[in-house]
Formats: C-alpha cells, structure tokens, sequence
C-alpha cells in the first residue's frame, strides 16, 4: 500500500487571497502532493490548508509553504481572533494509509529539523512527535502567543527543540507535529455574546471551567492540596472549545477542536453546544467546518439524526450526508459541497468509477457499441446491485410500516446491510471492466525477444487470474443479498412482495452471469491448480444461489397465487 500522509497547516493570514495563493501555489509544485482544502477566515486572520501525498513528497511541500509563509506574512502587523504564534502557526502531520503513526512523528521531526537550521525560526514539536510529555499540548507551547514569546522563549523549559532560542520578530515561531485526524468545527449562536459563548464552551470542552467558591465568575478560584486550580470537567472528551465573536458574520460561535473524532463525533457535540445553549436562553443557528471531515463522521451523523426521527438508517451514502448536512446546519453560512469537504470524496479517483457515473442511457449504450467493455461481467454486478437494492426498498418501506414498530430495529438493520452489499457490487462494475482491459494491456506488451515474451506471458496469466477473482467477488456479494431478500419475501412489507422476488431473480441472473466470466477466463490459464480451485468455489456458489432463489421465487409465486 502506497504511504500517505496529510498535512493541514494555519497560515496567520486570513485575509490577503493572493499572499495565500502564492503559499499553495509552493505546495502544488511539488509533483504528487495533492491540494484538497484552502480555507481562509477573515476574522480570525488564518487560513487552513489540506494536502495529501507520499511522505518525502508532503514535507517537502511543507517545507516550502513554511518558508513562502515566512517571507510574505509579517506578524508584527497581525491581528486576528484565533490564538497564533507565527506566519505558519501550527504544521501537523496525520498519517492516512500504509504508514503508522510512528513514522509520521519521525517525518515531523525531520521536518521541523530543517525549518529550524535552514530558515533559522524556532520549532517545536507537538502531539506524538514531541518525546517530552510536558510540553506535547499545542494550547500550552502557543500560550501567551506571539506577542508573549519573546520572553517566554528565554526561559530554559521553553528552549525551543529545533531552531535559534530566539524569537524571530517577522515569522515568529512554528509548532510542527504528528497527531490523529482533528476536526475542526465551528458552532454558530443567536448572540454576540463572547461571554456566554464561552460559558457554552466551558460547559463542553474536556477542560471544563476553574471551580470558585460562591458566584461562579467572580468567586475565589478553589485550590487543590497542592495549590493547583480546581476543575470543573466538561461534557465533552477530546474536545478543546472556545467562545469568540465572528465579525465577518456578526454572531458568537463556539469554535472546537475533536481530537478524537471517535470518542466525540460532530454531531455529538453539536448536540452538547445545543443542550448548553438552551439552558442559558440562547440557540443554535447552524454550524461550519474548517477544512476537511472524514466520511464515516457524516454517516455517523446522518445515522444519529435518523435514528431521532425514528426513520430507517438503511438509506444510501448520499442520504445520510444529505441529513447530516442540513441537521448540522453546515450550509448556514456558505455552501457546502461534501465534494470539496470530505476527504475521501476529494481524494477519490472517479476515472475509476466510469461507468457507474454514466446516467441508465448512457450505459445502456455503451453497453451496446462495438466496444466489448462493458460486457457481461460489469451486467451481473450491475444486475446484483439492483437486486440488492430491491431488497433494501422493501427493509426500508417495512421499517417505516404504521403498527411494524416492534420491528423497526430489524428492517432498520438489514436496510443498512444491503446497502453496503449494493454499493460493493456497483463498485465491482467497474472493477469487472478494468479486469478485462488489464488482460488487453497485457496481450499489447512486446514480445521480440526471450525476456519480453516470458514478462508477457507472466503479465497475462496474473491479469486472467484477477479476471476470474472479479467475478467470483461478484458471485459472492449477489449470493449474500439472499439473506436480506429472503426475511423480506417471508415477513417484509407484504405489499411489496414481488420486488423482493424481481430481486431474487436478479441475484441469479449476476450469479450465473459471473460464473459464465469465472468459467471463461479460468479456461485459459496455465496454473491448473488455481484454475480448478477456483472453477470449484464458483460452482459451488452457484449451485447454493440456485436452490435457495428457487424456494423464494416458489415463495413468491405461491403468495401471488
């Protein structure tokens, strides 16, 4: 698996598009880096940016932004709302696939190395790239900002891990990290009250408020034995939050960091912020992301307000983004695309998803030109998709049946299975074409000589070996749409009894059809063993689909009757 890791930093100018276009324009210039998110805020003078690639590739990148940064954004004009300490004030590193956590932290370092020696700004290091846990907390190395630094980096705990011990008066200083996927989000209020929007944030964040004695604001703070400030947990784990006053949109917001998406999610969060709002007279207007969120943490929040409305969570991706979306109010303040702000989406290769983009005319005639992709295989996954989508509309009308709601959880439940069975068989359509054209590819590689003709020969026999595993994937993933066809056929939404069965007999069809595909390209291999293994686990499916769709469509056919 290709290594990747993303890089997200806080440029301290939120204003100027040009100065940050001459930032990202560094980042683009690295061949491979590629740059999902540009996100600019005028009042807090900061803008945050997303990008992805292979290691060597994002701290190079990086280290370019760093610098441009460091040349154009002069801090000692800079105000804005958000806590800063330098031209890039804060630069993590998050790893996204085949690389751990551990050698993300090593690129950190090896990034903040040369900001530190080669552009002479002080660095320090943060989150899992910092091996001294006592200063590993972004909010406690940034504390007293870049106006406090200059003393504060004098002081021999604050020494900074790379760089001069010197606070440089333009760029200021840099913290650079490693750390878990954060979202940022911000909550929107009905006041202009920084006070009550940080009252609303200290009933929510992790750290909570200091305790007092008697009136709560004015109170004598409470010390513990040994003379620390006593505190009041928040609601919330891994959630930092502040209240500050937007300017640019002339309300009070609540603005939050989850660290750990998985213990806090968004919409849990937003619903703590509207909980607290409620009870100090104020509400929730809507709210807004800064830079990317993953895809898992809008299902999960499409899902939660579903399950509120006691709706079934059984509904496609696009839904439950949809419902999240509009619950969270992401578009109150400008429009949100979830093509531009959810990480998989903007990092999907959608020339991999050719076909399935294609509206029902356009594949029915491609399908039907003299090209022989699409052909019978990309038609069984597609045929099976259906069938599970069958399936699914009947869980679905089922669940939400008057009188069924003893068995909403059930049909709730196997509405959200077969969605994921459909979505895995659209995916295969394409895979099934890409299979067919890869053997094509290798019967084109040049053959005029010993080795050219024995690396043919090899390219060959892998691409008909992965041809004969599509299909079977196929086989498999249609057959297991039985499990949700059959409970509709025998206890479903009566009334829709016969798509259940059209869906049965689409499943046969994509089983058959995908054995003919398995049969076809085992033929002409030259590994035998594998050949036969596999020819024997297709057949063997096949012959379970057909007795099991048999007695449903019997089923079917008895009740129409």
């Amino acid at each position: 698996m290709t290594q990747l890791i993303e890089c997200v930093p806080n440029f301290s100018e939120g204003t100027d598009m040009q100065l940050i276009k001459q930032i990202t324009d560094c980042i683009e210039s690295v061949e491979g880096v590629m740059l999902l998110d540009v996100d600019p805020g005028k009042a807090t003078n900061r803008t945050v940016v997303t990008f992805v690639g292979e290691p060597e590739k994002v701290i190079e990148a990086a280290f370019l932004a760093i610098k441009k940064a460091a040349e154009l954004i002069d801090m000692r004009k800079h105000k804005g709302e958000h806590p800063r300490m330098g031209a890039t004030d804060v630069c993590p590193l998050i790893p996204v696939s085949g690389i751990s956590m551990e050698e993300t932290a090593k690129y950190a370092q090896k990034l903040a190395k040369r900001v530190g020696e080669e552009l002479a700004i002080p660095v320090y290091l943060y989150e899992y790239a910092q091996p001294n846990k006592e200063r590993n907390n972004l909010s406690i190395i940034r504390g007293g900002e870049y106006e406090g630094f200059f003393d504060k980096i004098k002081l021999p705990q604050w020494k900074p891990d790379f760089g001069p011990a010197v606070f440089n008066e333009k760029a200021g200083g840099t913290v650079i990290g490693a750390r878990d996927f954060l979202i940022a989000y911000n909550i929107n209020l009905n006041t202009k009250s920084v006070r009550l929007a940080n009252s609303v944030a200290f009933d929510v964040r992790e750290a909570g408020r200091v305790k007092r004695e008697g009136n709560p604001v004015t109170g004598k703070v409470v010390k513990d034995a040994d003379g620390n400030d006593v505190r009041i947990p928040g609601t919330l784990k891994a959630c930092k939050a502040i209240g500050w006053y937007i300017q640019e949109y002339g309300i009070a917001q609540i603005s939050m960091n989850l660290t750990n998406y998985k213990i806090t999610p968004v919409h849990k969060a937003f619903e703590e912020v509207c909980k607290s709002a409620d009870s100090r007279g104020l509400r929730v207007t809507g709210s807004e992301l800064v830079g990317l969120i993953p895809l898992d943490a809008m299902l999960e929040a499409g899902k939660y307000f579903l399950q509120k409305q006691k709706r079934s969570t059984g509904v496609s991706e696009g839904e439950l983004v949809e419902i999240a979306m509009k619950s969270l109010g992401l578009d109150e303040l400008s429009k949100f695309d979830p093509q531009q702000k959810i990480i998989e989406y903007k990092l999907r290769n959608t020339e991999n998803e050719r076909l399935i983009r294609m509206n029902l005319i356009a594949f029915a005639n491609e399908t039907a030109s003299e090209s022989p992709a699409p052909g019978g295989g990309s038609i069984s996954a597609y045929v099976g998709s259906l069938g599970a989508a069958l399936g699914t509309m009947v869980a679905n009308l089922s669940a939400g049946k008057r009188g069924w709601e003893a068995q909403f959880s059930f049909f709730s439940e196997m509405a959200e299975s077969g969605q994921k069975i459909k979505d895995a068989l659209l995916k295969s359509v394409d895979e099934d074409t890409a299979a067919f054209n890869e053997i094509m590819l290798a019967f084109a590689l040049p053959k005029g000589n010993d080795a050219e003709k024995a690396a043919r020969t090899e390219a060959i026999e892998t691409a008909t070996k992965f041809a004969c595993e599509v299909p079977l994937k196929v086989m498999k993933l249609a057959y297991s749409s039985l499990e949700l066809l059959a409970p509709m056929i025998e206890k479903g939404n009566q009334n829709s009894i016969t798509d259940a069965g059209v869906g049965v007999l689409c499943v046969q069809t994509a089983v058959r059809g995908a054995y003919f595909n398995v049969l076809v390209n085992a033929k002409g291999l030259k590994d035998k063993v594998f050949a036969q293994n596999i020819i024997s686990e297709a057949k063997a499916v096949m012959n379970k689909t057909q007795t099991e769709s048999d007695a449903l469509v019997a089923k079917v056919e008895a009740f129409i009757s």
